[in-house]
């Protein structure tokens, strides 16, 4: 089941008829828990199997949690010595290891967060409300590796929620309808993402032609930030803008163009776009040595020219101040965190795609 983005607490509420119940939204990795008596398989989001990669996770589903067969919902997140949650980027070289699993759960723990269940001793949930399948998970689970949760019916409730979120280093929060459903594959207003959009600003520097309905427009930007030599490029996005800006988009990049090698067009620097991302993070692909994450331009900055846009100093700031919350790969073989219902302890060695 999948979340629409909300632009607020409010949002949801409204949407959920004036109660939400709100999880925590972590920067992991999504999983699907499936046990059978000792039989035990992880799932991630594009459905591959990744069981052999996560053996602590296998580990916690034998020893803790009961009412097989199940099927469970959650996501998966490495901390570092001092409990701060690792960037997903990092995250990703221990969920795809192949080799040298033993070791790597003993350089980058993780830790399990379940929210949801689509099946407990055999029996389908998928129709039982969220609160009745939160109750089985309880159940299942004991009240331990749960997601930090809360039911709320006023929006401050849900912000106070989002700061202590993010001052955890958390991504921000998960809203859901209390009577909804289990619907695989959906996505509604049953579900919201909460999240705190950071941007930039950045220059088009070229565009790939689209394919499919996008066929007739220039639709994937090249992103740049200034830097002492020109223009660095982090990244591409084909998101944020609708059908018209498209076509006004493509219109004015032809107008721009200075190179055509039949896909990409190179254009010179001068539209500006406000850049939503999710984070930064460091990149082998780009001389800048920097890529944003999950980029979308929010608006076209016409008030603004292509010298005012951010620098990839202060980009590489940004990046910086990330791990004000955020832990680094590398600072420890263990981690101090609490799980609901167990209390504060150390643990050792403990989704493809996100929510």
């Amino acid at each position: 089941m999948l979340a629409e983005i909300a632009g607020d607490v409010d949002e949801a509420l409204t949407a959920h008829g004036g109660t939400s119940a709100i999880e925590y939204k972590y920067d992991g990795a999504r999983v699907q828990l499936h046990r059978d008596g000792d039989r035990v398989a992880i799932w991630s989001r594009r459905m591959s199997d990744v069981t052999a990669s996560l053996p602590d996770i296998v580990a916690i589903a034998r020893r803790d949690l009961t009412g097989t067969p199940f099927i469970l919902d959650g996501e998966v997140v490495a901390f570092d010595r001092a409990g701060r949650p690792l960037p997903f980027q990092e995250l990703m070289r221990r969920f795809r290891r192949v080799r040298g699993v033993e070791a790597a759960a003993k350089e980058m723990p993780l830790a399990l967060y379940l929210f949801d269940c689509l099946m407990v001793d055999g029996r389908s949930r998928l129709d039982d409300p969220y609160a009745t399948r939160w109750e089985a998970l309880t159940r299942v689970t004991g009240s331990r590796w749960l997601a930090e949760r809360a039911i709320i019916t006023r929006a401050a409730e849900g912000e106070a929620m989002m700061a202590r979120a993010l001052a955890a280093g958390h991504e921000g929060l998960m809203a859901k309808d209390p009577r909804s459903p289990y619907e695989p594959g959906g996505r509604g207003k049953r579900w919201f993402k909460l999240k705190a959009a950071q941007s930039v600003d950045c220059v088009i520097v070229a565009a790939d032609r689209g394919s499919g309905r996008r066929a007739a427009w220039l639709s994937n930007y090249h992103l740049a930030v200034r830097d002492e030599e020109g223009w660095a490029e982090v990244g591409k996005t084909f998101k944020g803008l609708t059908d018209r800006e498209f076509t006004l988009m493509t219109e004015r990049l032809r107008a721009l163009a200075t190179a055509d090698d039949g896909y990409t067009v190179r254009v010179r620097p001068e539209v500006v776009v406000e850049v939503e991302y999710n984070e930064i993070q460091t990149s082998p692909t780009y001389p800048s040595g920097l890529a944003l994450r999950f980029a979308r331009i929010a608006r076209i900055r016409e008030d603004k020219a292509p010298g005012q846009a951010t620098t990839l100093g202060e980009l590489r700031g940004l990046h910086e101040r990330q791990f004000r919350t955020k832990g680094r790969a590398g600072s420890g073989l263990t981690f101090r965190h609490s799980q609901p219902g167990q209390g504060d302890q150390t643990r050792e060695g403990m989704s493809e795609c996100k929510t």
